[in-house]
């Protein structure tokens, strides 16, 4: 049997232990890839996608996996202040301008949100409808359309 006290049963070593699960996590916690990279490692998780996801799902996730990565080696506060910008010029600015200051908030909200969308409970859900509703009406209203 498999008990914990049975003598013949291998222990992971120290090193074993400490790896993420995921595989390209456990790659750059290694003493020699952190070593040739400077970059932020991956976040520990099993994978990047949703199990036993297919069609469309599966397809968005494959093609999302490296914008994703890309967008995390990014330094932490680029991507927020971009967004953040973005949103302002669309409040502020009332012509076309606006709206398509807009549009790149709108589609990068839509995009994590569908990714998202699986793992999230009813709350979550509802904001990032809100959230996107908004959007829509915000960039709707910037080009004349109500």
């Amino acid at each position: 049997m498999g008990s914990e006290t049975d003598p013949n049963r291998r222990r992971p070593t120290r090193a074993a232990r400490s790896l993420p699960a995921h595989p390209l996590a456990r790659e750059q916690a290694r003493p020699a890839a952190a070593a040739r990279q400077a970059r932020r490692p991956l976040p520990a998780g099993e994978s990047f996608f949703t199990p036993g996801a297919t069609g469309v799902r599966r397809a968005v996730e494959l093609k999302s996996a490296a914008p994703l990565v890309f967008l995390f080696q990014l330094p932490r506060w680029l991507l927020p202040v971009v967004m953040i910008v973005l949103l302002l010029v669309g409040l502020v600015v009332p012509d076309w301008r606006g709206a398509v200051a807009v549009l790149p908030v709108l589609a990068f909200v839509v995009w994590l949100a569908y990714l998202s969308w699986p793992s999230l409970r009813v709350g979550g859900r509802l904001l990032r409808v809100a959230l996107s509703t908004f959007l829509i009406l915000l960039a709707a209203t910037r080009f004349g359309l109500i």
